[in-house]
């Protein structure tokens, strides 16, 4: 993958085709209605109404041509398709973490693309440093990753392509 391009998941963007529906078919006209409104109300440099409104047009209209840019670079990667014997974006990897404990622990993350990165649900972005250090790993393979508390080992158990 390039650096011009944008890797995600179908699902992922699936997800950046709603939000941008979202924000061209309801929040852009409600940013215009609320312009309009605090327009009706007199004097513009006094008027925080007019200002908020302005704020938030700024904000949609930002968010529209980031997710745009986003679709037109959009490498998309269906996990489901996929075959290796290494790790790859879309995989879904079941991590041993082995704590101060000495106790393991299993986790199991799905590596995809910024934008659908959620941590809690499992999903780990490409960009974070367990996936960077993920990719092209093999199962049995020791990871050592360096996190805000230190240094973390895992070992890959496993990895599949859902």
């Amino acid at each position: 993958m390039s650096e011009d391009t944008v890797p995600m998941t179908v699902k992922g963007k699936k997800k950046l085709e709603e939000d941008l529906k979202l924000y061209m078919s309801v929040e852009r006209p409600n940013v215009i209605k609320a312009i309009e409104e605090a327009r009706g109300h007199g004097d513009l440099s006094e008027n925080a109404e007019y200002n908020a409104a302005k704020e938030r047009q700024s904000y949609v209209e930002a968010r529209i041509a980031d997710i745009n840019n986003k679709l037109s670079r959009a490498q998309v990667v269906d996990p489901s398709k996929l075959k290796s014997d290494k790790i790859v974006f879309g995989a879904t990897v079941v991590l041993e973490d082995i704590n101060e404990n000495g106790k393991a622990k299993k986790v199991t993350y799905q590596i995809v693309g910024v934008d659908e990165a959620d941590a809690q649900a499992g999903r780990l972005s490409i960009a974070s440093p367990i996936a960077r250090a993920l990719i092209g790993k093999a199962e049995g393979e020791i990871v050592s990753v360096t996190t805000p508390s230190g240094i973390k080992e895992f070992e890959v158990v496993e990895f599949s392509f859902e």
